[in-house]
């Protein structure tokens, strides 16, 4: 049997069998999984829960990866973003992580790679939100006159 690995993720994609099929292989390895989509609503989702990675569909109507991506990281600029497309070229690549995403694959994605990025990225945040929390520490002390 796998591994098991706690983390909350979003799945963001137009296709609903997919998030389904994605969601029910990453629950069964110990993620807890929100599943939206549109863009729209994983911006929404943002606001009220937090999350250790975000994967997004670089392609949907509406509002797409990229621009959902962007939306994401300027409310919340801690949580990771791992895009996922059909269409993978070089420079969409590029132009997602330039943007900040973690990372991006294509689709179908082996799910042991998946699960490696989302780890990485659950880390990553853990990382950054620590520091993050040392410095506001620093400051208050220094505040304080420590």
């Amino acid at each position: 049997m796998a591994e098991k690995m706690e983390a909350n993720v979003l799945l963001v994609d137009d296709e609903e069998q997919f998030l389904e099929v994605l969601s029910e292989r990453l629950e069964t390895r110990g993620l807890h999984v929100n599943s939206v989509t549109s863009g729209e609503d994983a911006v929404a989702q943002v606001e009220d829960t937090n999350f250790d990675a975000i994967v997004v569909d670089l392609a949907m109507p509406g509002i797409n990866g990229i621009e959902t991506m962007k939306q994401i990281k300027e409310k919340r600029p801690d949580l990771e973003i791992i895009i996922l497309t059909g269409q993978a070229t070089v420079k969409t690549g590029i132009e997602a992580m330039k943007l900040g995403a973690e990372d991006f694959l294509e689709k179908p994605v082996d799910l042991n790679v998946l699960l490696e990025k989302i780890s990485n990225a659950k880390h990553k945040r853990m990382l950054v939100l620590e520091k993050k929390s040392q410095d506001e520490m620093k400051e208050i002390l220094k505040s304080k006159s420590w």
